[in-house]
């Protein structure tokens, strides 16, 4: 029996009972590996009963400190869709490693694309300016939709930005002056708090599927937790997410930064306080920095040798080219 093939017998038995079949009758169809996922493994699938045919998605991989364990994915899933966010169905999620080997999550597939460069000439061959303005205002809408869900979910932590990515930079023993610069500069400025919200973490193009110029569902849950509104408004508005689109489409390469926050104000009825966002639109730059110089020590120390990661590695320059200015707007 190959690997595959004994996963489709381990799937079996998990959705048997989900399903309302037997092990024996339920069938798993067409199960492949998709790419992507830097810290999970995702599959996709068909499970066949006498009903018909379901297509569905398997998320899996081991557990560990920094992302979110599968069942608290699942319970903030539910809470978004609660609130009116577009989120896959979850049919089953499981901390425990005893039935796949690592702790899992299954939903429906949802039709879509994620690639972002695809999704940029779809908008265009659909008249570019309309259909990427209506897709901004959709995922401000459903970011809106992520706030409003109740953030009283077991298990969630909150989460201080600004600590967790010093403390990442430090663990590194390697900085530089800009990031130094940076985080001086955030500490000397930092805003009063706003209310505690639930907060994707990832929430930007890539991790959204699109189906031609409608956001279908917001994907990638691992880094959920409590903190304010601010930081996926801003996380969503960084250079890197736009994918080569230009600076008068900051928002994810769709529109104006403006607009985006302004479509967020209408659907969350909340106003967006400009100086606070480009506060935080200079933290989520530098963490992407941070994020960017990690990569490149996975890299460098032997842990995984990879172009990919050594790629990543060479942006630190341009977030910090991205830092400066952002600071220098700030003065």
């Amino acid at each position: 029996m190959t690997d595959t093939q004994e996963l489709a017998a381990k799937l079996a038995r998990v959705l048997a009972p989900e399903l309302g079949a037997g092990s024996e009758s339920l069938a798993i169809e067409r199960l492949r590996a998709l790419t992507g996922g830097a810290s999970r493994t995702t599959w996709a699938f068909d499970a066949v009963t006498g009903d018909g045919r379901r297509a569905l998605i398997l998320r899996t991989g081991p557990p560990d400190d920094v992302h979110a364990g599968m069942e608290l994915e699942a319970r903030a899933q539910a809470a978004a869709a609660a609130a009116g966010a577009p989120v896959p169905h979850i049919l089953v999620a499981a901390d425990s490693v005893a039935a796949l080997g690592n702790p899992f999550l299954i939903c429906d597939e949802i039709k879509g694309e994620t690639i972002v460069r695809r999704i940029q000439r779809r908008l265009e061959a659909d008249g570019g300016h309309a259909p990427r303005a209506e897709l901004l205002r959709q995922c401000a809408r459903a970011l809106a939709a992520i706030h409003r869900a109740d953030p009283a979910i077991p298990g969630l932590a909150h989460e201080d930005q600004l600590v967790q990515w010093r403390e990442r930079l430090d663990a590194m023993g390697d900085t530089t002056a800009t990031f130094e610069w940076a985080f001086r500069w955030l500490a000397a400025h930092r805003p009063g708090p706003s209310a505690p919200v639930l907060v994707h973490g990832d929430y930007r193009m890539g991790n959204l599927i699109v189906d031609g110029s409608n956001l279908a569902a917001v994907l990638d849950w691992e880094l959920v937790h409590v903190g304010e509104a601010y930081e996926d408004l801003a996380w969503f508005c960084i250079r890197a997410w736009r994918f080569g689109a230009p600076a008068g489409l900051g928002a994810g390469g769709l529109g104006s930064i403006e607009s985006f926050v302004r479509a967020y104000e209408e659907a969350s009825a909340t106003t967006v306080d400009r100086v606070a966002f480009h506060w935080w639109l200079v933290l989520a730059t530098l963490r992407w920095g941070v994020i960017c110089r990690y990569q490149a020590e996975r890299h460098l120390s032997g842990e995984f040798r990879s172009v990919e990661l050594a790629t990543i590695g060479r942006r630190v320059c341009e977030t910090e080219w991205d830092l400066l200015d952002l600071l220098e707007l700030g003065r």
